[in-house]
């Protein structure tokens, strides 16, 4: 019999991408998930293939020393029932020359770019035929897979949108903010491979590093390292929080994750600048999307970052109101960090589920500025030892703030301060805008007994839960809505929940505030040294906030911290209390005009009204929407835009894809900075 020569082949990209929920990466390379077959077509020429006669096998292999004891390399003959273990290949069709192959991994599989060699015999002629490349993904669809997540309406939102919401503001004013995640955008792949090639791990021992890409927890790990730059090993994004971003991107500009990763491809690998808690977090939920990890991004309200690990984060305020720096230990306004879904084979089963990874650089964990996987059932549960970092989270969550006031002399009083950290934990709903309050798995309720065995099992007291109602009280609290370009007013309240009349000092003072704690200039303050209590009764001090004040100081993450402090005269008992107030700026407005049609013209119209008492220079809109906009579009105005006037454009686009996306736009000028604003579209299929 002659020989069985191969002609042409056909690994159906398009067939195979549908089945594999990977088609929106582009028709011109096979992306597939672990454990799913797929299915390709041979060609032969002269005679088909004969059964008895031809044998048929595959060889894939991926990194660059691929062995099979690693899992990096297999050989497997094409069969009439697949293997259970391993890879394997059944012949699913014949039809005279042309001939239909099923592959399929096993669900363990090392995920990353493999080769596929075809190799045919005849007696004992033999040839061999490289017949491409394919990617292969983790996959949340099948039940022995590690990252395998039950809920279908999950794993659209965790895996499959490339679009989504991260909350900032305050804890009192949460603020969504739009992201474009675009995982499936073109490239994105590549480069989310080549940051796994570009880790120290790698580059240290690539075998090892390839024979470990089978398991999540160890993905992980790498990805929150490689995020950051900050051990030299030319990480994705340059951390910056000084509100000093001449040279580079300011980290509030950032709409997506797409422009980032693309930059950091196009300067050969090495930091995009600028990226904060946010930013590090977006991208590596990209990542993780990316390769096929169920992720979402998570934001945590007044945030502890405990650098010296005794759950107890000390602020240090003069008798002003001033905070003094000799504490490294800070409290977030809010922090953001990415949970994803794996099981936990490393641990106990009880730990399967959302892992946290935090790719912002904080603190070293094995010597590398990464953090987690950490189980959120093991912080609930106050399992410090388990792997990885979890003190370091349980901390964030449940760090007590003691605040010390210094007096003029230098001694020290600890004011009362009820706990504050750890609230409010955010993520976008699944399937909808909303935000999911998830502060129950990370914590059980404050007061309860569960609370207080958890606490005594970290070894954690909290002196907060000691402070009984103490007879004074004060809160900060806010009229109206804070607006950008305009003054407000907020308000010490101070109730007297005794018998007897107090005789106090009051100081409020005011000053611009980034989200990661840092204070900058007073822009208002008010002393008063003789404040009268009557018995059971609440008074109601205002302080102005003029926007001539705040607004040469107001930094772009647009907080203002109001301390209040409140002095007894007669103990000299101490009460503080602190609010970050977030200044909201205004509104972006988007119109849609046209029939939203797939591959049919729309127009945008998107405008903003200056709010400031001062014109608008080098004002830039920046456009973008996976599968609405090709990549970013930027508009730059020529004209500066008068005080409460508007700022407009129209945008002409052609949507690519069916179904419910969001165009997201970002506003830049000289005096106002991170505007943001976005707008659901649903775009019809185009008519068959």
């Amino acid at each position: 019999s002659t020989d069985l020569v191969l002609e042409t082949w056909d690994l159906q990209y398009e067939r195979n991408g549908q089945e594999h929920r990977t088609a929106d990466m582009g028709c011109q390379q096979l992306v597939v998930r672990r454990g799913q077959p797929f299915t390709i077509t041979l060609h032969f020429s002269g005679r088909g293939y004969e059964e008895g006669v031809d044998k048929l096998a595959f060889n894939v292999e991926t990194g660059p020393c691929p062995i099979e004891t690693s899992g990096t390399r297999s050989h497997f003959a094409v069969t009439d029932f697949p293997e259970e273990s391993g890879w394997s290949a059944v012949i699913q069709q014949q039809d005279g020359d042309l001939l239909s192959v099923s592959l399929c991994s096993p669900p363990n599989a090392c995920v990353g770019r493999y080769r596929l060699i075809l190799e045919t015999s005849t007696g004992y002629q033999g040839s061999s035929y490289p017949i491409g490349d394919f990617v292969l993904l983790f996959n949340a669809w099948h039940p022995e897979d590690s990252v395998f997540l039950r809920d279908e309406d999950e794993r659209r939102e965790y895996v499959l949108s490339q679009e989504g919401l991260i909350f900032q503001g305050s804890r009192d004013y949460i603020t969504p903010t739009p992201w474009n995640f675009g995982q499936f955008e073109d490239e994105i792949l590549s480069i989310c491979l080549e940051l796994l090639d570009t880790n120290p791990k790698f580059l240290r021992d690539q075998n090892r590093d390839c024979s470990r890409r089978n398991d999540p927890v160890y993905i992980g790990r790498v990805v929150s390292a490689m995020v950051n730059c900050n051990d030299e090993d030319q990480g994705v994004l340059a951390g910056r929080w000084d509100d000093c971003y001449e040279d580079g991107m300011s980290p509030m500009a950032w709409i997506g994750s797409v422009d980032i990763l693309k930059r950091w491809k196009s300067f050969g690998c090495q930091p995009v600048k600028y990226g904060q808690c946010w930013v590090f977090a977006a991208v590596a939920c990209t990542v993780m999307r990316c390769l096929g990890i169920p992720s979402r991004v998570i934001t945590n309200y007044y945030s502890a970052h405990d650098t010296n690990g005794n759950l107890v984060i000390d602020r240090y305020l003069s008798e002003t109101g001033e905070e003094e720096r000799r504490s490294k230990d800070m409290i977030w306004n809010f922090h953001c960090w990415v949970e994803s879904w794996m099981a936990r084979p490393d641990l106990a089963s009880a730990y399967d589920g959302w892992q946290v990874l935090d790719p912002t650089p904080q603190e070293k964990s094995e010597g590398v500025f990464c953090c987690g996987p950490a189980p959120v059932r093991a912080i609930k549960e106050g399992d410090l030892k388990l792997k990885y970092d979890i003190p370091f989270v349980f901390a964030e969550v449940n760090a007590d703030v003691v605040y010390w006031v210094v007096q003029r002399d230098g001694t020290r009083k600890k004011s009362t301060h009820p706990s504050v950290v750890g609230k409010n934990i955010s993520t976008k709903s699944v399937g909808k805008d909303s935000r999911e309050d998830i502060t129950h798995t990370y914590k059980y309720p404050e007061g309860s007994e569960k609370e207080r065995e958890v606490f005594s099992k970290a070894e954690h007291e909290k002196s907060s839960l000691r402070v009984e109602d103490e007879g004074v009280h004060l809160k900060i609290k806010l009229s109206e809505g804070a607006n950008n370009g305009w003054d407000f007013d907020v308000f010490a309240v101070i109730n007297n929940n005794t018998d007897e009349e107090r005789v106090c000092r009051l100081m409020l003072c005011a000053r611009t505030a980034s989200y990661n704690g840092t204070v900058g200039p007073q822009c208002g303050l008010k002393d008063l040294q003789n404040v009268t209590l009557t018995p059971r009764s609440e008074i109601s001090v205002p302080l102005r906030i003029l926007y001539e004040k705040y607004g040469e100081s107001l930094t772009q993450d647009n907080f203002i911290k109001v301390v209040a402090l409140l002095t007894e005269y007669q103990t000299g008992d101490v009460v503080v209390a602190v609010r970050d107030i977030y200044i909201q700026n205004p509104e972006i407005k988007i119109r849609i005009l046209g029939e939203p049609m797939q591959q049919r013209k729309l127009v945008a119209e998107i405008s903003l009204v200056n709010p400031l008492a001062l014109p608008l220079h080098n004002c830039v809109f920046v456009v973008e929407g996976t599968g609405l906009t090709d990549g970013q579009q930027t508009k730059e105005l020529e004209e500066p835009v008068e005080p409460q006037a508007e700022a407009k454009f129209r945008l002409d686009f052609v949507p690519r894809l069916a179904g419910l996306h969001k165009l997201m736009v970002d506003f830049e000028s000289d005096k106002l900075r991170g505007v943001k604003g976005y707008r659901n579209v649903i775009i019809a299929p185009q008519p068959k």
